[in-house]
């Protein structure tokens, strides 16, 4: 069994690890793409060597310089290379500090909400008994049921209607003649059409049976519509009852002393909060740095690139091919030796480019999955998973099947949803004589404030409600990247449903 507070630590782990091992391939891969840069310069060298050897005064002085003249270039474009790499990975540790920073923060103040939570829970016989003799409030506490399983009979027919929308309407839409008219607004004041036109539409009317056809497809589409709108007045009308009734159940609080533990909960949650669209912000900042880094350390900047290409191009040249193969055909002692360093130059290049090209997919491989980590990281906060009452029941979450999802066994999805399949709230407050606890509005989300989910009233199903009107719990992530964090679902106190 985990807490929702060790849950988010091992995720956090697992994070830092692929982002150490992010820096550390690209690190890797920035010196492997150098060091080849450096023995395309060590081949020059050698070919320079060559010439020396074979070539007379014209002819070598024409190839050394330009060899030397690409070289010099080469070179300072490398120079350039390894200080942009150097400076970025500064930047990317300067975020991972920033980063790591902001998780001990964020840790303090989830520590103050749980104590805060905890003062409140010792709160739980006191205003559930106030409660339980306020009439008033059960009342509406009935009231407020009976709005929420109105609402879900609501939801249920609109959705049968949209259900027979989607199936009684095919045959009118894959009518091409019908949606014809029916695009052009034919048989409504809205059509317009010179005579031409209009006869000939009429005589396409006919052939369709339009005019018979139309009423009953534009009820089908009508129906659906109304349903809706009746069915968000409904929900409209559940979540202001539901307003007033946590209205009723802060005011309980405040009066048997819990108001500042209610405000410490406040202001945990508004700074966890921004804490949390701050990571988002950083989080967005490294990941167009670590693109930069990938970029720079892949050999794709344009200067590093057309560096080596120099290079290359210099050492393929005809004269040079042609001096290279004269001098392995013709066997010297000066000569021997230089050809054996440049075939030795040329299998290192070899190597350490097949290196190079694993280490790139490898790369790629982490910074996607860096970044699901990132939306799935983002998703549990989101749904405060890691308050101190949630719990998962599957401790592999955070081992083997963790390193399935690193692996790219499974995907962010699967994973993220897998999570929320385990996960449920503790709920330590139930009394002898049953809860009093006040409904919380499926309307505003998947899941149940932290301490659990509600009592529904008599004839209605919270999960079945939440599911038809909010949608089912679905395992898509939804992160932003745009640098903003939005809203969070639940932020504000809530009690949990607890009294």
């Amino acid at each position: 069994m985990l807490t929702g507070p060790e849950a988010l630590k091992s995720l956090n782990e697992a994070l830092d690890e692929v982002r150490e091992e992010e820096r550390g391939i690209a690190g890797r891969l920035s010196q492997a793409s150098e060091k080849v840069a450096r023995l395309r310069e060590a081949e020059a060298g050698h070919f320079r060597g060559l010439a020396e050897e074979r070539l007379g005064a014209e002819q070598r002085a024409g190839l050394t310089n330009r060899l030397s003249a690409a070289e010099k270039r080469a070179r300072e474009m490398i120079d350039q290379h390894i200080a942009d790499t150097a400076e970025t990975q500064q930047k990317l540790a300067g975020l991972d500090a920033e980063l790591a920073a902001l998780g001990k923060r964020r840790h303090a103040e989830n520590d103050k909400l749980a104590a805060a939570q905890s003062a409140l829970d010792a709160l739980a016989s006191t205003v559930t008994a106030a409660l339980a003799k306020d009439r008033k409030f059960a009342a509406r506490r009935g009231e407020t049921g009976r709005l929420f399983e109105v609402a879900e009979r609501a939801m249920q027919k609109t959705a049968q209607a949209e259900a027979d929308r989607e199936e009684k309407g095919r045959p009118y839409r894959s009518d091409l003649l019908f949606m014809y008219l029916w695009e052009r607004g034919y048989g409504t004041k809205n059509y317009r059409a010179n005579n031409l036109i209009r006869a000939l539409d009429g005589w396409v009317a006919r052939l369709v049976d339009y005019y018979n056809a139309r009423p009953n497809f534009a009820m089908l589409n009508e129906i659906p519509m109304r349903l809706r709108e009746h069915a968000e007045r409904l929900k409209a009308a559940a979540e202001a009852a539901s307003d007033g009734l946590e209205a009723a159940e802060i005011a309980a609080v405040d009066k048997a002393g819990g108001k500042s533990s209610r405000l410490a909960i406040e202001a945990a949650q508004a700074a966890i909060a921004k804490i949390d669209a701050e990571v988002v912000e950083i989080e967005d900042d490294r990941d167009e740095l670590a693109r930069a880094q990938r970029h720079l350390a892949e050999g794709s900047d344009p200067a590093f690139r057309d560096a080596v290409q120099l290079l290359a191009e210099s050492l393929i040249r005809e004269d040079i091919t042609a001096l290279f193969t004269e001098a392995r055909a013709t066997p010297s002692g000066r000569d021997d030796s230089i050809v054996a360093q440049i075939d030795q130059v040329r299998r290192q290049i070899a190597e350490d480019e097949t290196e190079v090209r694993e280490d790139k997919e490898r790369l790629k491989v982490l910074a996607a999955r860096r970044r699901d980590l990132e939306d799935i990281e983002w998703e549990f906060k989101k749904e405060r998973f890691d308050d101190p009452r949630s719990t998962f029941g599957q401790d592999e979450l955070v081992g083997d099947t963790l390193g399935e999802f690193l692996r790219g066994a499974i995907t962010a999805a699967t994973y993220w949803g897998l999570w929320r399949a385990s996960q449920s709230w503790r709920d330590s407050t139930r009394q002898a004589g049953g809860r009093i606890g006040l409904p919380r509005d499926p309307f505003r989300g998947t899941l149940w404030p932290p301490g659990g989910a509600p009592t529904a009233p008599a004839g209605v199903s919270w999960g079945r409600l939440g599911g038809a009107i909010g949608g089912a719990i679905a395992a898509s992530l939804s992160r932003p990247r745009s640098g903003s964090m939005g809203s969070r679902r639940h932020g504000g106190f809530k009690t949990g449903g607890k009294f």
